[in-house]
């Protein structure tokens, strides 16, 4: 499909510096093999609590947790988007990333500071506040990095060739400018200044800030751009993306206070918070039938489009996580779930099962075109996408039942240390099913690599951008 408007005429492929997303995707493959696979070594001490020594303070539960955390957060997750990001703002705008020379060294930055901070954690240099746990070094660099990232993103979109904004540049403008604030009160106020209960509750809003307006948003930019793009087909209602934007930002900034029901902390503020989570469903609602109603037409092509699959099972992960998000933070339901594998289940459903599974199918779709190659081999890739699957649902399912098995056994007067007898089997599941995941993206980082290494056949034709596919019409109008 040809191209029109102002962007008539213009080579989008030539826009994108694609030594700029390649660090930046490079990077974000070596944590996504690394940092989940510590989760497997964690997991695996329930049931064999001394196979990592009892001696090393470096390898136990309390140090190698919040390395998993973060460096799935700000190494896997956050690493990828803000490739990904480089790759289609300059699509979307029509117009190069302004000081494109230093996105290089940002990706840079970045990554030595994401080493040092899970080094740091391992030898106990901690903040101890959970997503906050990483050394002041670590954040300092990282608030730099984002900081300079979004006047490059802001700049461009400024620059753009129309006026109206496609919503995928509305979530990614909103991403860097949110979590911009929120490290600013994450790393330099929160661990310094606040203290007491005063000090929970600010937690509890920066811990759901890092969720809801960093992981959340940047999920949304790498699905509305990728899934239409994909499925080559537009997206089914622009209307219904501006709820979804609105009700995010209206909505999810009073959640983050739902960990806390029952504690000192105001009884209205509890209340808002259980009354802003069931909100939510609001903003899940509209970007699930956004999704699902993209792919009408196209689903007889489903099982040969590999990025289409990662981010329909991320979109079916998502729909499952965030009811186990909305009911527990209901008071009477988070009584049975939380302390317990529940809540485990939850964030595994949405961080990775969603937002780290939604990066996969950008990084995908975008890895073979920085290339001009196809995927090296769609079977492996196939394999990869089963693996993960087969296994996120399997944690997702044992935590679940797990959890809800504690909660209850605890209301009955069951004490804890005989309730841990009944769960070992689910923790076994648990570790079984961490395994699958991490085999499936050593697979695809595999394939990925291949890709880049093996010279494309003569006769292959090269692997063409979304400039054929047709083009996802701006969302909400002229930018206002």
């Amino acid at each position: 499909m040809e191209l029109r408007g102002k962007f008539a005429n213009v080579d989008l492929d030539a826009l994108v510096d694609n030594r700029v997303v390649r660090t930046w995707l490079y990077f974000g493959m070596f944590w996504l093999m690394v940092t989940p696979s510590v989760g497997v070594l964690i997991s695996s001490t329930f049931n064999y609590p001394d196979y990592l020594g009892s001696g090393n303070l470096e390898l136990t539960f309390g140090r190698l947790r919040p390395v998993h955390v973060n460096g799935v957060i700000f190494g896997a997750f956050s690493t990828l988007f803000i490739g990904l990001c480089y790759y289609l703002v300059p699509r979307l705008s029509g117009v190069r990333v302004i000081w494109s020379e230093w996105s290089v060294l940002l990706a840079w930055v970045w990554n030595v500071a994401t080493l040092a901070g899970l080094v740091g954690l391992l030898i106990g240099d901690s903040d101890g506040l959970e997503a906050g746990e990483l050394p002041l070094y670590a954040k300092v660099a990282f608030f730099i990095v984002v900081a300079v990232a979004t006047a490059q993103f802001l700049i461009t979109i400024s620059r753009r060739l129309e006026p109206a904004i496609y919503v995928a540049l509305w979530y990614l403008i909103a991403t860097f400018v949110w979590t911009t604030m929120n490290f600013v009160l994450g790393s330099f106020i929160l661990p310094y200044t606040i203290s007491g209960i005063n000090s929970a509750a600010f937690h509890g809003l920066y811990l759901h800030y890092i969720v809801g307006l960093w992981i959340t948003p940047a999920g949304y930019v790498i699905i509305y751009y990728f899934l239409p793009i994909s499925a080559r087909n537009p997206l089914y209602a622009h209307k219904l993306s501006l709820v979804g934007f609105w009700s995010l930002a209206l909505f999810y900034p009073f959640v983050g206070i739902h960990h806390y029901l029952y504690s000192p902390i105001a009884d209205w503020a509890e209340t808002l918070a259980v009354v802003t989570s069931m909100l939510l469903i609001i903003p899940v609602w509209t970007v699930l039938v956004n999704f699902f109603g993209t792919m009408m037409g196209k689903w007889h092509e489903f099982g040969r489009n590999l990025p289409a699959k990662f981010l329909i099972m991320g979109s079916l992960m998502y729909l499952v996580g965030c009811f186990q998000g909305s009911t527990e933070a209901l008071r009477q339901l988070q009584q049975p779930t939380h302390f317990t594998d529940f809540v485990i289940s939850h964030s595994h459903l949405t961080v990775f099962g969603t937002f780290v599974v939604w990066a996969m199918g950008g990084l995908i779709y975008t890895w073979p075109r920085l290339f001009g190659r196809e995927l090296w081999s769609f079977k492996l890739g196939n394999w990869s996408f089963w693996l993960i699957t087969v296994g996120i649902t399997t944690m997702g399912l044992v935590l679940t039942a797990g959890g809800l098995q504690q909660g209850y056994q605890w209301m009955n007067g069951v004490e804890w240390l005989d309730s841990l007898v009944w769960v070992k089997p689910y923790w076994l599941a648990r570790t079984l099913a961490g395994i699958s995941m991490d085999i499936g993206m050593s697979l695809l980082v595999v394939n990925l690599m291949l890709t880049a290494l093996t010279s494309p056949a003569a006769e292959a034709r090269r692997v063409r951008g979304p400039v054929e596919a047709p083009i996802p019409a701006p969302a909400g109008g002229p930018a206002q």
